[in-house]
């Protein structure tokens, strides 16, 4: 009953706001579907698990948490074990990711000592869960990057970039329009068109082309690029998404495990859109840094060692422990699972060494 009350009012409140401001950019619609105070879809949930919408690679296999904290702790040595540096993850979810990432990483002298946490989070819900799986290390938590304080960073992000708000534009009589919400004749949401060009560069394309614009990502790419230019370190960020660039509607939305009509129930279904890892890089590179990647993300996990730590933990496990260590690394690495969709993407100043798992 909760959820049904919370759509209608989120419903209510958008109906309000298109009949004062007009149809909505799609960026605008999923900032309110996700990330409205009271009623967003995160306001309130823990999203992830089998009673949750999705999963994510941290809850499938502790070996992704474990190899990712490797994977830092080597690059801090490698740039001269900085004490403090800051260890910032974007999106932690759980916390899951980060408290395997630290586990694993107590092979590596004086790493977990150095680190000081610093949670992107604007979920309250997730933050409990966070704070629950991460008491240990006592993290801060930040709404935006922005309020991070400066220093040498590693910074990762495991399905961060894919929630970020994206404006659709549309190819139609011969112009670039951009595609927002409205309301249709029965009060409903649906999608509409500008009568207006857009007045917004884009490459050509055949009528009826769509092409997806992340202002959000590329705000991220120049202020993290910022950063590590200013004070060292380097950033990873692991997603689903598509390189070279291309034109398509990867808007989706998913709940309880199932696709989702992206207008019904807004704020009771995550949304999501494919990244853009190309112009991801190209906006991080224009703000100075060195973009290394994209990589399939099982190409990326076979060259951190996943089948070694497989075979360790299998080593040690029960008959049903070894089938869930087999399961879930074969997930992560399956191109035709998660093995290819998913890529793995890294920042670093300009003459850094290319961290593990890049040529």
């Amino acid at each position: 009953m909760a959820g049904a009350a919370g759509t209608l009012s989120l419903l209510a409140e958008l109906h309000a706001r298109i009949g004062a401001e007009g149809p909505l950019t799609v960026a605008q619609y999923m900032e309110v579907a996700l990330f409205h105070p009271r009623l967003g879809y995160y306001a309130a949930r823990d999203p992830l698990g089998a009673r949750g919408d999705f999963v994510t690679a941290p809850e499938i296999s502790q070996v992704f948490g474990e190899l990712i904290g490797l994977c830092c702790a080597d690059y801090w040595r490698r740039i001269g074990a900085p004490d403090p540096v800051l260890l910032v993850e974007l999106g932690p979810g759980r916390g899951t990711m980060l408290r395997d990432a630290l586990r694993a990483a107590r092979v590596a002298p004086g790493f977990c000592a150095a680190a000081r946490l610093h949670l992107v989070e604007r979920s309250p819900a997730l933050r409990a869960a966070q704070e629950r799986a991460l008491a240990a290390p006592s993290p801060a938590w930040h709404d935006d990057i922005d309020t991070v304080p400066p220093g040498p960073m590693l910074l990762v992000a495991n399905e961060f970039l894919d929630a970020l708000p994206v404006r659709q534009f549309m190819r139609h009589a011969g112009a670039w329009r951009e595609r927002r919400v409205g309301l249709d004749a029965g009060g409903g949401l649906s999608f509409v068109l500008d009568e207006a060009p857009a007045a917004i560069a884009l490459p050509e394309a055949p009528e009826g082309a769509v092409r997806e614009v992340c202002e959000g990502a590329d705000h991220l790419a120049r202020a993290i690029a910022a950063r590590l230019l200013a004070a060292g370190g380097a950033a990873l960020f692991v997603d689903y998404g598509y390189f070279p660039e291309a034109f398509g509607d990867t808007l989706q939305a998913v709940r309880r495990h199932r696709r989702h009509d992206v207008l019904t129930a807004p704020g009771e279904a995550d949304l999501t859109a494919h990244v853009d890892f190309a112009a991801f890089a190209a906006a991080a590179a224009a703000a100075g840094a060195r973009a290394w990647g994209p990589v399939p993300q099982g190409e990326f996990l076979a060259a951190l060692g996943i089948e070694a730590r497989a075979q360790k933990l299998i080593a040690g496990a029960d008959p049903n422990q070894a089938m869930l260590v087999r399961s879930g690394c074969r997930r992560l690495v399956d191109p035709a699972e998660m093995g290819t969709l998913f890529k793995a993407l890294a920042l670093t100043p300009p003459g850094a060494p290319a961290p593990a798992g890049f040529a």
